[in-house]
């Protein structure tokens, strides 16, 4: 099994309220696609109880039956329209850690 954890900084200029609005819709978004994207076993996304401490905004939280469907999931068509529509517009920064377990 594989892990996928990313995390995103969301644009500065972002008001709270927008923020607040784009992490639920992120949320909402990643987390629908279990059960969507073969290979993708559990989806998580934190956007609550982030410390003042964080230099991120928000954290997704995958795994993946293997490296080979972490591949898929990047490329899934379903994953490419929530990234592309609710992700990628509103965040200035993302890392990414990738990991077997």
């Amino acid at each position: 099994m594989v892990k996928h954890i990313i995390l995103w900084k969301l644009r500065s200029e972002l008001t709270a309220e927008e923020k607040s609005r784009i992490k639920k819709e992120i949320k909402d978004g990643l987390e629908g696609l279990k059960g969507v994207v073969p290979g993708l076993l559990d989806i998580k996304v934190r956007t609550d109880g982030i410390l003042e401490s964080s230099s991120a905004d928000l954290m997704l939280d995958c795994t993946m039956e293997s490296a080979e469907a972490l591949k898929s999931y990047s490329v899934h068509p379903a994953h490419v329209a929530v990234a592309s529509a609710k992700v990628r517009p509103f965040t200035e920064l993302r890392t990414c850690l990738d990991f077997k377990i």
